[in-house]
C-alpha cells in the first residue's frame, strides 16, 4: 500500500503552461509546505503519466512536479531538435513560471537521471539534492546487449501493447519477467504517446552525450538506485556514478528497471527518508546503502 503519513494527497493539478513559447503539460501534487518540492525527471518516451504510482507512495507532505518533456506525452513538438543545455534552461523557467523560485529536489530515472544530472550542475542553485534511479552516464557506460538496445531505437513499445508484453522481460527485468502484462497495463492504460519526432528528438539529446567530465563538481547530496536485474541499465554504471559523484550513496535493490513504479510502495520511503534526512546514509526499505 502506499506510504502516506498524517493525511490523504491533495488532489493533483495537470494543466497545460507557456513556456518560452512552448507548451508543456505539467502535473502538481500540492504538498502541506513543510519540504522541500520534488521534481520528477521521466524516462525515453514516458509520459508523466507513468510515475503516478511512485508520487502515490510518497509522503502526502511532498510537493511533487512532473512535466511532459517537448514532444512527449501531452506536451507540444518543439520546433527544432534540442540537447541537455537547452532543456535544462526550459525547466528552469518551467520551475520559474510555475511559481518556485527556491531550490527543489530533483529526482531523474533513466533518460531523465542524465536530465537531472546536467540539471544539478548547469542550474545548481535550483538543485537542492538529486535522486538518481536506473540511469547512467550516457555515451560513455557499461552498455545494455545489443539485442536489448536494438529495441530501444523507435517507441514502438509505447505505440504496440502486444509488443510491449512480449518483449518487458528481457527489455526492463525485475518483475517484468513473471508479470509483463502488469507492465503493459501500466504503461498504456494512462499513459499519453507523443509524436514519434519526439522521441527521435529524446534520442538525438543523448547523442554523443556523457556527464563523465563534470559529475565530480555534482555538489548536491545524491541517492543512487539501481536494480540487480536491469538489462537496460547495468547495475555496474550505478557504482561508477557514486565512485564519481563525491557526496554520493548507492541503494541497491531486488529488481530491474521500472521498479520505481512497479515496486512504488517498497522505493518510495528510501526516497523520502534520503530527501528528509540531515545525513543522506539515511536508509528504509529493503536494500542497502553501499
Amino acid at each position: 500500500m502506499p506510504i502516506i503519513r498524517g493525511r490523504r494527497p491533495a488532489r493533483t493539478d495537470v494543466r497545460s503552461v507557456a513556456v518560452a513559447g512552448q507548451q508543456i503539460r505539467v502535473a502538481v501534487r500540492p504538498g502541506d509546505g513543510t519540504r522541500v518540492p520534488l521534481l520528477l525527471c521521466n524516462g525515453i518516451g514516458a509520459s508523466l503519466d507513468l510515475l503516478a504510482p511512485f508520487v502515490a507512495a510518497l509522503d502526502a507532505s511532498i510537493e511533487v512536479i512532473r512535466f511532459d518533456v517537448p514532444g512527449v506525452g501531452g506536451s507540444a513538438l518543439p520546433a527544432r531538435p534540442y540537447r541537455f543545455t537547452g532543456l535544462c534552461q526550459l525547466v528552469t523557467r518551467l520551475l520559474d513560471t510555475l511559481g518556485y523560485d527556491g531550490p527543489v529536489d530533483v529526482l531523474g530515472i533513466s533518460w531523465g537521471g542524465a536530465l537531472a544530472q546536467h540539471f544539478a550542475v548547469a542550474a545548481r542553485r535550483r538543485c537542492r539534492r538529486l535522486v538518481l534511479v536506473a540511469t547512467a552516464t550516457g555515451a560513455i557506460m557499461v552498455p545494455a546487449r545489443p539485442a536489448v538496445l536494438a529495441r530501444m531505437i523507435t517507441p514502438r513499445r509505447y505505440l504496440d501493447p502486444r509488443y510491449l508484453e512480449r518483449v518487458a522481460p528481457a527489455l526492463y527485468g525485475g518483475s517484468a519477467r513473471t508479470e509483463p502484462d502488469r507492465v503493459r497495463q501500466l504503461m498504456h492504460a494512462d499513459s499519453r504517446v507523443g509524436s514519434p519526432r519526439g522521441y527521435l528528438y529524446q534520442l538525438g539529446a543523448g547523442l554523443g552525450w556523457t556527464s563523465l567530465p563534470f559529475l565530480p563538481l555534482i555538489r548536491q547530496p545524491t541517492l543512487i538506485l539501481s536494480g540487480d536485474d536491469d538489462p537496460l541499465i547495468p547495475l555496474a554504471n550505478a557504482r561508477l556514478l557514486r565512485m564519481l559523484i563525491p557526496d554520493a550513496r548507492l541503494h541497491v535493490y531486488p529488481g530491474g528497471h521500472l521498479s520505481l513504479v512497479t515496486e512504488a510502495a517498497a522505493l518510495a520511503p528510501v526516497v523520502d527518508a534520503f530527501l528528509a534526512a540531515g545525513d543522506p546514509g539515511t536508509t528504509t526499505g529493503a536494500g542497502a546503502f553501499v
